[in-house]
């Protein structure tokens, strides 16, 4: 575990929230899930959660609160400041990739700000997408929220039942198969890291699909 992952596992509750919080939130409202994806620090909730160093109910409620919130403003960002957003130039370098996320919502409409929430590149720039394309915000909102509650739920329990997992096997067998287990934890997240990549590879594939009239 990384330094700064321990830092915070180890912070003050209220901070563990706050931090938790922002990522999530600013991940789509800022941008910043290029630089470090909220889905990371909802996972790191999780583990706190269950390290019971935090309430897990509250971290739910947080993550998906602060997903749910964080979209609507990256939608209005986008709705207020149209295509001057995407020129920004934190996605100057991923034109192709804002063109396939521009062809899924063309054809997608909500279902693409609901699929979208499950794919790292697509989660930070939809919701401002959704805005600029001037997509009714009603309509945004719905998908925005069953994303977020679906997404959210999943990746704080994917860090808890992880977290919980490590305490209860170092309990019974100690640290060296506690050592054993989190290796083969590490292996089964690398093969779901590379099968998620074959799969948003194939998500954006469909999106260059042509747009039916």
């Amino acid at each position: 575990m990384s330094s700064v992952m321990a830092h915070v596992l180890s912070a003050p509750s209220l901070v563990v929230y706050a931090v938790v919080g922002f990522l999530v939130f600013a991940e789509d409202a800022l941008f910043i899930g290029f630089v470090l994806p909220g889905e990371t620090a909802a996972i790191l909730g999780g583990v706190a959660a269950a390290r019971h160093h935090v309430n897990l109910g509250i971290v739910l409620a947080i993550v998906i609160a602060a997903a749910i919130v964080g979209d609507s403003v990256g939608y209005e960002v986008g709705r207020h400041f149209g295509a001057r957003v995407l020129d920004i130039r934190m996605l100057r370098k991923h034109r192709h990739r804002l063109s396939d996320a521009q062809s899924l919502l063309a054809r997608r409409g909500g279902w693409a700000v609901f699929i979208g929430r499950f794919t790292a590149f697509f989660r930070a720039v939809m919701p401002a997408l959704a805005g600029t394309a001037q997509m009714p915000y009603p309509r945004f909102l719905a998908f925005n929220a069953v994303g977020g509650v679906v997404w959210g739920t999943g990746a704080v329990l994917v860090g808890y039942l992880a977290g919980d997992s490590y305490q209860r096997i170092e309990k019974a067998v100690g640290r060296g198969g506690a050592a054993a287990f989190a290796a083969i934890v590490l292996v089964a997240l690398a093969v779901w890291w590379f099968r998620r990549r074959r799969a948003e590879a194939a998500l954006e594939a469909q999106s260059d699909e042509p747009v039916a009239p």
